[in-house]
């Protein structure tokens, strides 16, 4: 009963509610609501905005490059796209940013529930403004060619474009398509079905389908061809659309409260400090550095003893020792200016390009392979980069002109027309190579799609700009960034002005493909040109010249004296035949097979085999001749191995102008923003300068706007420039840089210690002509790098990270420095140099290690660096992957390390040949052995305590071993082996391994 009653109930609730819904009275109720909701136009929400919003987003100040201040302006959005969609507040970004309460960002000024409610109901309502042609406006770039050439750049111009235009059509613009190609006209405007570019597309014929794979297209998809079919119906509307550059107008996203950051303001001239205790200074960076210690109660520390400061500047300037002979004489040279001396001696060595080549080759990302992706595909000819630098360090060529012809050195000159190309004009372009040393994966594994190579564009503003400028642009990829006022605008600026070279829709692909090997004739190009010197040309065919007059003499000799001997062997077996016989088989053999006769070619069946003798044949018959002909064999595989390819340069280089840059919404290429041109971050600028580009030379096919954008940089005014590259050299001088994070001088960068000091630094470095070496010197001399690493009580309590560089740090030696200074110690360093890359092999062990020869090993830096197959050494010392570079490479301390040191075969082959050197040199006698192994390792004379050590352990080593070998070693090679072990152990020292 009661469950009916329920029931029934239910059914009159459902009934009652059911009516009140069709109610006449409540829904007037709801329609008045609707009503008031279409009542709402702009001028109900512009104060809310006006109090909440336009203060970051508006006409002056367009924060991720949007203005609220007008409907025109909301509809157009910003670097996100439009920031409201009619009718539908979920996907209206500034309705979900205040809705969340992400924006405002202040707590205190974020939009209550009401207000939140209020521009709820203005969307919903249709975001009405008082005139509708604001929307109209606003939406007047919808429907133009700027929607549809997006579309086109990324399915149809591989095959229809600059560099390729099949069938006679180019598809980059409106005016091509109407001229069409041999079929005709590619569009007709208002008749999409009469379109020949539409039904291609419609029939799937374009893009070919089996040719998607070899340009790595993706097919069209049907949104992007219906809104193509939209715009021809509508009469292919055209719009002219300046891009988007800096002008003479105000920049409304970057203002003069941001350009107003230390660091990106130009370096202020400085006046040097005078220090209570003058007597400490040698140059004006001690008294920088003097005048802030004395400030915290310290002062400098002592100068390191004489030994010490040796092999320190040797090793922070070679990378290498001093040789014994260098240690005495500059212990015994008592002039005032010894140490200046031993500056400018090792500032002269060869050995300086090496050593601080490698330091800008990791902040360039250098590898001799693409990395990226499975396939590490090889780069033949990356050695001729690394090659320029270390000439360019040891020559000191001045570092703007160093970062002019890295940045634009195939716009120095007009070399494609040139009668001689010069060694100069070669290192122009190999200079280049230096913009294609970040990872490439793009065709690594068949394929190279566009976010392949979007990926090395990326990389390559990443090297770019956190090495050069001090600045972390990679996140203005996809948005504005979140610390540092570079818009989004602006890395689409920077990266235009790339475009030239590094356009994702005309990718030159490379010349060695996996599974095909070297591509000499590509169709789409490759990554090299053949432009090296005249003079190295003209030594390279003279050289395979002579090599190939070499081989066809042996051949010739070869051929002759198989005729010699075949005519032999022949003679002797005729006369084993019947004599009638004898003419006609002469004859035969001597036939060609194509022209015998039916005689012929009946005696040639049955005689010839036993007659005429190849030389193989004839080889197994006569042992001096098979001898003969293995020796001539040799020879010609010596000869034929030293005939080298053609000579080409890895380069990057101009090809006219590019494909439109469109600033890529949240970095995807498929959700095009605003169209923008060449351009420099703003925040660097006074911010109503146009950036000026001019062709390099009257009629030249190149853009030129990477030479305007190096000479921009190098501008003596430059805020970032200078003070980056001083930076850079503190860091290796004095183990941290003045603004300790290298690649960050932005507001998330840790700020200088000393301001003033890199001022001064960057304003001395550009007046003394950008020279390095000058820069070496200056820091070098300065008492601040002469202290000793001693640390007392008093700098642990009040300097604790040598922040105020109280004293030099301990450091240990880096990979490099480690691997070749073991080779230096064996006698077995190869100091042959530039070249080709030595290659690396992997041991059955796992290991990978240098290929040397019976010269021993070259240093570390002209050995093959794969990013795939890194040589273990490298890895265990902190080598760094280059992903896509390296500004600072960790310095760690780890077991591996001192096992490496330990048990490596290789190790332990260097130590047994430093020992045989040792008694080469220093003889039998233990103490004057004990003396060398200290003065070539250690680059110092043992203590007592230390000789008396290192002779009582010789003595009982030699004994451990006597006992060990029983009666199978005579003392001498107990010795050896004692000698052998101690050497060992030295190379496994902290005296050695560490430099104070």
């Amino acid at each position: 009963m009661f469950r009916s009653s329920v029931l029934f109930l239910s059914f009159l609730l459902s009934w009652g509610l059911l009516q009140s819904s069709q109610d006449p009275l409540l829904w007037a109720d709801d329609n008045k609501e609707k009503a008031d909701e279409k009542e709402l136009s702009f001028k109900d929400i512009l104060p809310l905005l006006q109090a909440k919003c336009v203060r970051c987003h508006g006409e002056k100040i367009q924060k991720a490059e949007l203005d609220l201040s007008s409907p025109t302006k909301i509809f157009q959005g910003g670097e996100s796209g439009p920031a409201v969609v009619s009718r539908q507040p979920d996907k209206s970004p500034l309705f979900e940013k205040v809705h969340t309460g992400a924006m405002p960002p202040a707590k205190n000024e974020r939009l209550t529930a009401a207000e939140v409610e209020l521009l709820r109901r203005w969307i919903s309502s249709g975001a009405k403004s008082d005139s509708e042609k604001n929307r109209e406006i606003a939406n007047d770039l919808a429907g133009t060619q700027h929607e549809v050439i997006p579309i086109l750049l990324r399915h149809c111009i591989a095959c229809h474009g600059s560099r390729r235009r099949e069938g006679g059509l180019d598809l980059r613009t409106k005016a091509a398509m109407l001229k069409g190609g041999k079929s005709g006209p590619a569009i007709v405007p208002g008749k999409p079905e009469e379109s020949l570019l539409v039904k291609k597309i419609r029939t799937s014929q374009m893009p070919p389908r089996d040719r998607l794979l070899e340009v790595s297209l993706k097919p069209i998809e049907s949104s992007e061809t219906e809104t193509l079919v939209r715009w021809i119906a509508a009469g292919a509307n055209e719009k002219v659309v300046e891009p988007d550059v800096a002008t003479t107008t105000p920049d409304p996203l970057v203002g003069e409260k941001d350009r107003s950051f230390w660091s990106f303001q130009p370096p202020k001239k400085v006046a040097v400090p005078q220090p209570d205790q003058a007597a400490l200074v040698k140059n004006p960076i001690d008294a920088f550095v003097l005048r802030k210690l004395e400030s915290k109660g310290l002062t400098l520390s002592k100068e390191a003893d004489r030994a010490t400061l040796l092999r320190r500047a040797s090793f922070d300037l070679t990378g290498l020792p001093p040789e014994p002979a260098e240690v005495k004489a500059f212990l015994a040279d008592t002039s005032a200016d010894a140490y200046e001396k031993l500056i400018d001696r090792l500032l002269a060595s060869p050995r300086y390009g090496e050593r601080w080549g490698r330091y800008w080759l990791d902040l360039a990302g250098y590898a001799d392979s693409e990395g990226k992706r499975e396939q590490d595909l090889f780069r033949p000819h990356a050695w001729r980069y690394r090659d320029y630098v270390i000439r360019a360090f040891n020559n000191d060529k001045p570092y703007n002109r160093f970062l002019l012809e890295q940045l634009a050195g195939d716009e120095l000159v007009d070399y494609e027309h040139a009668a001689v190309i010069t060694p100069e004009m070669a290192d122009n372009l190999v200079a280049t190579g230096f913009l294609r040393m970040a990872p490439d994966g793009s065709w690594a594994n068949i394929t190279g799609f566009i976010p392949d190579r979007l990926e090395v564009i990326a990389d390559e503003m990443d090297i770019l700009g956190s090495g050069l400028m001090g600045l972390t642009m990679k996140c203005a990829r996809c948005h504005s960034h979140k610390f540092d006022p570079i818009p989004q605008r602006d890395y689409y600026r920077l990266v235009d002005i790339f475009k030239g070279a590094y356009d994702e829709y005309d990718w030159l692909r490379p010349d060695i493909r996996p599974g095909i090997g070297p591509v000499s004739e590509d169709r789409q190009g490759g990554r090299h040109l053949p432009y090296v010197s005249t003079e190295e040309r003209k030594n390279w065919e003279a050289t395979n010249a002579q090599l190939r007059k070499e081989i066809e003499d042996l051949k010739t000799s070869l051929e002759r004296k198989t005729a010699t001997l075949a005519a032999k062997f022949l003679e002797e077996r005729l006369n084993q035949l019947p004599e009638v016989l004898r003419a006609d088989l002469r004859k035969m053999v001597a036939t060609p097979p194509a022209q015998r006769d039916s005689v012929q070619i009946y005696l040639a069946g049955k005689f010839e085999k036993q007659l005429k003798l190849d030389r193989n044949a004839l080889k197994s018959v006569d042992a001096a001749f098979k001898k003969e002909v293995e020796a001539i064999e040799a020879q010609l595989g010596t000869l034929r191995a030293g005939i080298r390819p053609e000579q080409r340069i890895q380069a990057l280089w101009d090809r006219g102008i590019p494909s439109p840059t469109y600033v890529y919404r949240r970095g995807d290429p498929l959700n095009t923003g605003r169209l923008v041109g060449p351009g420099v971050p703003s925040v660097l600028t006074d911010g109503k300068t146009p950036f000026v580009v001019t062709a390099p030379w009257l009629g030249a096919n190149k853009t030129g706007r990477r030479l305007a954008f190096a000479h921009w940089l190098t501008e003596s005014e430059h805020p970032l420039t200078a003070r980056v590259a001083v930076n850079r050299l503190w860091k290796h001088h004095f183990g941290v840089g003045i603004v300790a994070s290298l690649g960050n001088f932005g507001k998330t960068g840790t700020l200088p210690t000393h301001p003033e000091l890199l001022d001064w630094l960057a304003r001395e470095f550009v007046q003394t002509g950008w020279s390095m070496k000058a820069m070496h010197r200056l820091m070098m001399t300065s008492a601040t790098y002469r202290q000793s690493s001693h640390l007392s009580p008093k700098l642990i309590e009040l300097d604790p990270d040598n922040q105020l560089y109280s004293r030099m740090p301990l450091r240990r030696m880096d990979a490099e420095s480690l691997y070749d200074t073991l080779l230096l110690l064996a006698g077995r360093l190869d100091e042959t140099r530039f070249g080709p890359a030595d290659p690396v092999q992997s041991r059955a062990d796992g290991l990978v290690i240098p290929t040397g020869t019976s010269k021993g090993w070259r240093r570390m830096i002209y050995v093959q660096q794969l990013r795939k197959q890194m040589i273990s050494h490298l890895e265990n010392f902190d080598f760094p992957q280059m992903n896509p570079n390296c500004l600072e490479r960790r310095d760690s301390t780890v077991a591996p390390q001192a096992l490496h040191l330990l048990n490596d075969g290789m190790v332990e082959q260097l130590a047994q040949q430093f020992a045989a050197r040792v008694a080469r040199e220093a003889g039998g006698d233990a103490q004057k052995q004990v003396e060398h192994i200290y003065l070539v390792a250690i680059s110092r004379l043992p203590s007592q305590e230390e000789m008396k050590l290192g002779v009582e352990a010789l003595h009982q080593l030699a004994e451990e071993w006597s006992k060990s070998a029983k009666s199978n070693k005579s003392p001498e090679d107990c010795q050896s082996q004692a000698l052998k072990t101690y050497c060992h152990a030295i190379m496994n020292s902290a005296g050695f391994l560490y430099l104070d």
